[in-house]
């Protein structure tokens, strides 16, 4: 009987996955656009009796399939997602068949693959011998896990206790960049601080933070930087920052998801000095390197404090070494950090400085194509990000946007970005090719003459 239900359990893995297979196939031949029209039969009604699998799994394939939107092919151009990598999206196969949770006693390979993949991201970054982490869901779960770790550091150099709660607590002072990311933000909610009192510095004309603008910091202080600005892709001064982070003792936080691996690009890393000084960092494996969702990673300098504020522990449960979830929210999850172990293992170093030049080639190339159609990219290519207005038409970007979505050819977004309305590219698939930028320069050549 056991061997019968696994033996259907794998048929329908094997159905899936071939659906699955099919999907990427045509993906290149389809609008980017989702179609909608159909997406209530998604709701038959809850029936009485189940369906059988090959019935879902139609019900699925057909309508759910033409609803989505085709962000696994090189023509998305909206929010950085990025696509699979084919190691990655493999191993993400392979790994819902095992189902195993990342945890020593449970899922003992896997666990071991997310070691081997954040000494490797480590390495990679060059950021200081004994960092370490944890995967998280994505960004907003690393800047959370990383800032209450912050935050319960700083407060127990100023003598007040984890686990003592907030009331009572020394104030502590957040300073950032006017432009860090939202998630931040929502991180430090999350983490019980206050956004309403956060001192915040200027940036410039690229999105960096302005180091002069910066205040006079103490050792109660948190401060928010970023590697790689939404809108420009710019990376802070950290170097400076974090020299005065030194001085104070206060802590200094980098927000890198897609950003932080520009680093492994040649023309890029001089902009990356000093990052090794920051405390901790974010960067996720889903974005930049390609990897299925979600993989968003914790990076800390500070291991040992992340595990204070992050470790859990049970009657139930025998001593182990420490684990993901003592230095995460999360205490059971998937094995998510094997699918960044594939990934890396199959682009090796220099596949993952080719990967990151290449997104940087094709924003270069988008940014002198958008200019030579009469757009303004106000800011220098510092990544993949490339922000374009048009001068005079401001309020023209968003249909333009919305043009080229409705054409199926390309997909990105409106934006606005230091006072100006336009739009904003994000190249982050590794199957963007020279052909799909020639259909997106195209589509919005059309759009702006419609």
């Amino acid at each position: 009987m056991e061997n019968n239900l696994l033996g259907l359990q794998a048929e329908a893995f094997s159905d899936g996955a071939n659906r699955g297979a099919r999907y990427l196939q045509q993906i290149g031949l389809r609008k980017v656009n989702a179609e909608l029209a159909r997406l209530s039969q998604l709701d038959p009604g809850l029936p009485e009796e189940g369906m059988d699998v090959t019935s879902v799994l139609d019900l699925m394939d057909s309508i759910g399939g033409e609803g989505t939107v085709g962000s696994a092919g090189g023509r998305y151009f909206g929010y950085v997602i990025g696509g699979a990598l084919p190691a990655a999206s493999a191993a993400r196969a392979l790994l819902s068949a095992w189902d195993q949770v990342a945890d020593e006693l449970t899922g003992p390979s896997v666990l071991e693959m997310e070691k081997v993949a954040l000494a490797w991201i480590v390495d990679l970054l060059e950021l200081p011998k004994g960092t370490s982490g944890a995967f998280t869901t994505g960004a907003t779960m690393a800047n959370m896990t990383l800032l209450v770790t912050a935050r319960d550091t700083l407060l127990s150099r100023l003598g007040h206790p984890r686990g003592a709660g907030l009331i009572g607590a020394p104030g502590l002072r957040i300073v950032a960049s006017a432009e860090i990311h939202a998630t931040v933000l929502k991180s430090v909610r999350m983490a019980g601080l206050s956004t309403n009192d956060i001192e915040w510095v200027e940036v410039d004309d690229q999105g960096r933070l302005c180091l002069d603008q910066v205040p006079e910091l103490d050792d109660r202080t948190l401060v928010l930087s970023q590697a790689g600005n939404v809108c420009s892709g710019a990376v802070d001064p950290i170097q400076g920052l974090a020299q005065k982070c030194k001085e104070a003792g206060a802590w200094l936080h980098v927000d890198g998801a897609f950003g932080l691996w520009a680093r492994l690009a040649e023309p890029l890393s001089q902009k990356f000095a000093g990052l090794e000084m920051a405390d901790s960092w974010v960067v996720d494996s889903h974005k930049t390197l390609n990897t299925p969702y979600d993989a968003g990673i914790a990076l800390c300098r500070h291991p040992e404090e992340m595990q204070a504020s992050m470790a859990i522990g049970a009657s139930y449960l025998p001593a182990t070494k420490p684990g993901p979830s003592d230095r995460a929210p999360e205490f059971s999850r998937s094995a998510r950090g094997a699918e960044t172990w594939a990934a890396l293992l199959s682009l090796g170093r220099k596949g993952v400085s080719d990967l990151v030049t290449g997104f940087h080639r094709h924003a270069v190339r988008i940014a002198r194509e958008l200019r030579a159609l009469g757009f303004d990219v106000p800011h220098e290519i510092h990544f993949n990000q490339v922000f374009a207005t048009l001068p005079g038409k401001e309020d023209a970007c968003a249909r333009i946007a919305a043009d080229v979505q409705a054409s199926g050819e390309a997909w990105f977004g409106p934006a606005v970005w230091q006072g100006r309305k336009g739009f904003r590219i994000s190249v982050s698939n590794w199957t963007t090719a020279d052909s799909d930028v020639d259909r997106l320069i195209a589509a919005i050549a059309a759009a702006k003459e419609h």
